[in-house]
């Protein structure tokens, strides 16, 4: 499996219009566990006591916390130790 870093937004600013600044992309498996085990965004979310907009930005592969990443883990009902099953080792 291949690690790829995408970025979002380009660098050129247009006149009068906000520019997206380039968020580092990272690959996981958050989406397939989730599915795999029949939950909804809206129930990992609640089980993980966030936000369901986190667990979108989570699934697109956007940078967050490590606390997000033990919370996501064991609310999916994992052990800490299988973290490299659902976020890539970078």
């Amino acid at each position: 499996m291949s690690e790829e870093r995408k970025t979002v937004g380009s660098p050129e600013k247009e006149k009068g219009k906000p520019g997206k600044e380039n968020v580092k992309v990272e690959p996981n498996n958050v989406r397939k566990v989730r599915e795999g085990l029949l939950l909804s965004k809206a129930e990992l979310a609640r089980r993980a006591k966030i936000s369901v907009l986190t667990i979108d930005r989570v699934e697109k592969g956007l940078a967050c916390r490590m606390d997000t990443k033990r919370k996501i883990i064991l609310s999916l009902g994992l052990k800490l130790t299988d973290r490299d099953k659902v976020f890539n080792r970078q």
